[in-house]
């Protein structure tokens, strides 16, 4: 058999004839070209992949020994921490993982918005992006009430039962979501068959499909200009290198970086102050005993901060559900002639800066009680909030369309 193999080019021609391992390198790697004027920013979309590869290794060692039950959820976890052999470590780089798989993704998506990467042709790729970030959503939230903890217990509880303010199917809904008439064995035994399978494959699926979208349209750039529309004698982009040896080896400084502070965070700081991890989760749910404060973790507080802001249970449920899905809208809402808002005039930078103290803002008015200032500062927020959307059409057609360069800016370094 070698000897046939040998004769007709080795091992690689075979491979190669079976399955095109250089072709595909060839296609995606070396042979595609993106933008020479990639920074930082570029970073996180490689990141975000390297943590969702994280979470599943790390979520396999601790699917090995968890058992979804009322009785059994708590302790399983905490004889993994306490008795597997470095369950200690494993445990914490999940649970700290997911705090940092949002961290990446939030900084992927504002690298979007600065730079116009949800415009055409990218709107497809945008809302596969955002379909990914709702799919997320999902899988952290389940993620977060295994554990059974007295946090997880209480914010199930709250986020669970905002389905049932739904018109005609809401308390259907709830009890079945839940699979019994409250949080118990069934809850948790769904939810974990969720977490575990159905959603990390979704993720997985529509990943793949942000990639394939992706090298269809080509990478956007700081300046917003398609590259494509400018090739060289060679029927490649003057502006562009390939992805591969260039951009993959900046990838790994990214990674190294990533990976240092990640580490710092895992082994001195898993907490992170309870942001990461909350007191309340280091004890057992009791239904009689409720936390002195019930808040989600950070990643979803300028939601929740949006859904207290309103005194209507119903409207501030319909609010934090649109103040999610307008970001499908983008596309659609900007109507600037110019991608990057580098080239935009000073209303278009000052609604965008404005959007992201305001996010910012709702992100910490989240974790507070909902009582006095708190409230009234959720409820100038949320108009805030509204309005980016709101005025954006007009505002980035008003000063959306100044000079854009004919070539990409770029210093070598």
């Amino acid at each position: 058999m070698s000897a046939v193999i040998e004769k007709k080019g080795g091992f690689r021609a075979w491979l190669n004839k079976r399955l095109p391992v250089d072709q595909f390198m060839e296609d995606q790697l070396t042979g595609y070209y993106a933008p020479k004027n990639f920074n930082i920013w570029y970073f996180f979309g490689s990141l975000a992949l390297l943590v969702f590869v994280m979470q599943i290794v790390t979520g396999i060692f601790i699917t090995m020994h968890f058992k979804p039950g009322w009785a059994t959820a708590f302790d399983s976890l905490q004889y993994f921490v306490r008795e597997v052999p470095y369950g200690w470590l494993i445990h914490p780089m999940h649970a700290v993982g997911a705090s940092f798989f949002f961290v990446v993704v939030y900084l992927h998506m504002a690298r979007a918005l600065m730079y116009g990467s949800y415009k055409a042709p990218r709107e497809l790729l945008w809302v596969i992006g955002m379909l990914i970030y709702l799919a997320l959503m999902a899988e952290a939230f389940m993620g977060y009430v295994l554990p059974n903890g007295n946090m997880s217990y209480w914010g199930a509880q709250v986020i669970i039962n905002l389905f049932g303010v739904i018109p005609g199917i809401g308390e259907g809904l709830t009890e079945w979501i839940r699979g019994d008439y409250g949080i118990g064995d069934a809850t948790l035994t769904r939810f974990f068959s969720l977490h575990v399978i159905a959603v990390p494959f979704l993720l997985a699926l529509l990943i793949a499909l942000h990639l394939v979208a992706l090298r269809q349209v080509g990478s956007n750039n700081p300046d917003g200009i398609e590259i494509k529309e400018n090739l060289g004698s060679n029927g490649k982009p003057v502006d562009g290198i390939p992805f591969h040896p260039y951009y993959s080896l900046k990838d790994i400084v990214g990674v190294g970086l990533f990976l240092t502070l990640f580490a710092i965070v895992v082994f001195f700081v898993p907490t992170f102050g309870g942001l990461f991890l909350e007191a309340p989760n280091f004890e057992p749910a009791n239904p009689t005993s409720t936390p002195d404060h019930i808040a989600p973790v950070w990643y979803f507080t300028p939601y929740y901060a949006i859904l207290r802001a309103v005194p209507d249970q119903k409207l501030g449920a319909l609010l934090m559900g649109l103040s999610v899905a307008a970001f499908l809208f983008l596309p659609w809402l900007d109507k600037a002639k110019n991608k990057s808002y580098r080239y935009r005039g000073i209303l278009s930078k000052l609604l965008l800066g404005t959007f992201f103290v305001t996010f910012c803002v709702l992100m910490w008015l989240g974790l507070k009680p909902a009582d006095g200032i708190y409230v009234l500062l959720a409820r100038i927020f949320t108009v805030l909030y509204f309005a980016f959307f709101i005025l954006l059409p007009f505002v980035s057609k008003a000063d959306g369309n100044g000079p854009v360069p004919n070539r990409v800016t770029y210093n070598a370094h």
